[in-house]
């Protein structure tokens, strides 16, 4: 465990001084609190927003007074267009993402996508709490890779953590975490697309949970329907 934070520490480090302006993408659950406590310790210049998608547990938006409380940082939220909302409910519905993939994914799109175009705009390179083992769709992930589509390079350092160490991590170091996740919550996104899970279930099973395994991807990491791993680059 101690050799794992050591090359995850490294490889923030290395953002830092390599890839200069870098964010971190947050969702404020479990594995980016990992990220956020590593990055504000070492107070590294790594600037911190979420997605304020509008849908958001209310045990979720809670996390952003804890951070605070806890670090003294306050994260940077970015909030989806208010024409595109509007229009996407006037025209299909508030809850239209259950009625097929592509109705859900066009309200990710406006919802997270769009917002993380302005959030990562600017920047050499951006940071993710992925790991190989929360889906079958990320289990080629790597710790570094090449996004062509927005022109940087993005980092999921957790990428070879397991979900124990991630919370053994969390409690030895007494990380505030989303309350949802004791309520059987491993995979936390918007309130109408998340539901907690049975025990044996696959940790993302509570995501888009009508969906099959394969599609479970809300598209910030896709481009044009593909998973944005064009090319991974050696670390």
């Amino acid at each position: 465990m101690s050799t794992l934070i050591a090359d995850t520490q490294q490889t923030l480090t290395r953002i830092a001084q390599e890839f200069t302006p870098a964010v971190f993408a947050s969702s404020l659950a479990a594995e980016d609190m990992v990220l956020t406590d590593l990055i504000l310790k070492a107070r590294l210049p790594i600037g911190i927003f979420s997605l304020e998608t509008g849908r958001l547990h209310k045990e979720t938006l809670a996390m952003l007074d804890k951070v605070k409380e806890h670090y003294g940082y306050e994260i940077a939220l970015f909030r989806p267009q208010t024409d595109a909302v509007d229009a996407y409910v006037a025209q299909n519905g508030l809850n239209a993402f259950y009625d097929s993939i592509e109705m859900r994914r066009e309200c990710c799109r406006i919802r997270k996508v769009e917002p993380l175009s302005r959030a990562l705009a600017g920047n050499k390179a951006w940071i993710t709490g992925q790991r190989r083992a929360q889906s079958t769709t990320r289990s080629e992930l790597a710790v570094q890779e090449d996004d062509a589509a927005h022109g940087m390079v993005k980092f999921n350092p957790l990428a070879d953590w397991s979900e124990q160490e991630v919370w053994d991590y969390l409690r030895s170091n007494g990380v505030p975490y989303n309350a949802l996740h004791d309520q059987g919550y491993p995979s936390i996104g918007c309130e109408p697309c998340t539901r907690a899970v049975q025990p044996g279930e696959d940790v993302r099973a509570g995501r888009w949970w009508w969906e099959n395994p394969d599609s479970k991807e809300c598209g910030l990491h896709m481009v044009d329907g593909k998973l944005i791993r064009i090319k991974s680059v050696a670390a």
